[in-house]
């Protein structure tokens, strides 16, 4: 794809559904824990795909909640989704939508989860806000720097209870590592690398093909450019940049998240960035294949984020200290001394916000009010991150940020990809 011309398109698609709610008498107990009607979180879900499930598995697993809705797209979904809220309550109870709006006015929610293609993330999040509800949104946040700001305005004008998917904050090896660099174990860190998975290969442009049943494909596209059918929608939609930024973006949320949480810099954002991406030349895939992304903060810090395969510790993050480093990936943590990995955190030093179930933490804080281990504002800085990385890679230029007002100095191109044209009638509010 000619670059000029990728730089004229638009970037945003839709895909979720709906659900209707019902009361389940007091006998109707999740795991057979007797919880009070009165007291039960009242849950649905919007986009029930294989994200949206997973999640209804997590939240199913746990005392307290009343499943009553679930909302898709594509009714396939939905039916599947219901399938597994009424083989869990032994009933036929739970409800289902296509539309979101509908499914938001029609049911009495507490929470909802919402598991959406990227493109939709956005619109959906300050729908379930703005009607007051607890929101599980899954990573990454938004597909847009100027729909993250959108986001994190409506949930602090809501004071809403908010838990972004990145369940790695959850983990104990991830805490540990965290902690381990924020106590200065390795000294002060100057340097951190983050490997994330390497892009998938092109397939050229499938043909047209017939909407599959079930799939409400114009609802599915959303704010994003009207295209025809091509048999790509459930999960390959994270290869096409109208409706996601690739591997870069799906995974910023998770270890971008950590590199920052264990520096304490998670509320702020870099005030350089420069990129090289390859990006395929045709076809229907047009995310980057590779791509290698540098950013400078106000403290000196560097942060490069690339293919975990040009990285010298591959996927995870990486951070380099003047006494030595430390590595952390889902497989667990090294460092360049093992004692390090020995090392106690004292009574007085930084102890980062435990969670031990990232489903359970947002109960929790539904109950209590207090903030989650995933904030909103958090979700967005990490994210930007990588989109601010997606910009640069575009533009070709090293790109100074000014972190606090969100805008790029003195260059109006990049400027214009802070966001993206929606289809009508679709608007960010």
């Amino acid at each position: 794809m000619d670059r000029k011309e990728f730089l004229k398109k638009s970037i945003v698609t839709v895909a979720g559904g709906l659900i209707m709610p019902h009361i389940i008498p007091s006998s109707a107990l999740g795991r057979g824990v007797y919880t009070a009607p009165s007291d039960r979180i009242i849950m649905g879900g919007i986009g029930v795909g294989s994200m949206g499930q997973g999640d209804m598995r997590s939240f199913g697993q746990l005392k307290g909640i009343q499943y009553v809705s679930v909302c898709d797209v594509d009714a396939n979904h939905y039916n599947k989704a219901k399938g597994m809220v009424d083989n869990h309550y032994g009933n036929n109870d739970c409800t289902v939508y296509k539309d979101y709006t509908e499914f938001l006015e029609n049911e009495k929610l507490d929470a909802v989860h919402i598991a959406t293609p990227d493109h939709w993330h956005a619109l959906v999040y300050i729908a379930a806000i703005n009607k007051g509800l607890a929101v599980y949104g899954q990573k990454p946040l938004v597909r847009t720097i100027k729909e993250g700001r959108a986001v994190v305005n409506a949930a602090k004008n809501k004071k809403t209870v908010w838990q972004t998917g990145s369940q790695q904050r959850s983990g104990e090896k991830f805490r540990r590592a965290c902690e381990l660099v924020i106590n200065g174990r390795i000294g002060k860190v100057k340097y951190v690398e983050v490997g994330l998975p390497n892009g998938v290969k092109p397939i050229g442009t499938p043909p047209v093909q017939p909407v599959p049943e079930g799939l409400d494909w114009d609802m599915w596209l959303g704010p994003a450019q009207k295209v025809p059918y091509r048999g790509v929608s459930h999960w390959n939609w994270r290869w096409i940049m109208d409706y996601s930024g690739g591997q870069l973006t799906d995974w910023a949320g998770h270890h971008i998240d950590i590199a920052l949480w264990g520096l304490g810099m998670e509320r702020t954002g870099p005030v350089e960035i420069e990129g090289k991406g390859v990006f395929p030349l045709e076809g229907l895939y047009d995310v980057p294949v590779e791509y290698d992304i540098s950013c400078k903060y106000e403290n000196g810090l560097d942060m490069r984020i690339a293919n975990n395969r040009k990285l010298k510790y591959g996927q995870g993050v990486t951070w380099f200290g003047e006494h030595g480093w430390i590595h952390i990936n889902r497989g667990g943590i090294s460092a360049s001394d093992e004692k390090i990995l020995k090392e106690e955190i004292g009574d007085n030093e930084i102890k980062l916000y435990k969670s031990d179930n990232h489903h359970q933490n947002f109960l929790d804080c539904i109950s209590t009010k207090k903030e989650t281990v995933a904030p909103v504002d958090i979700a967005h800085n990490s994210i930007s991150v990588a989109l601010l990385g997606e910009i640069a890679m575009l533009t070709e230029k090293k790109l100074l940020w000014d972190p606090k007002n969100e805008v790029f100095l003195n260059d109006d191109m990049a400027n214009r990809l802070l966001e993206r044209p929606y289809r009508t009638p679709y608007k960010l509010k």
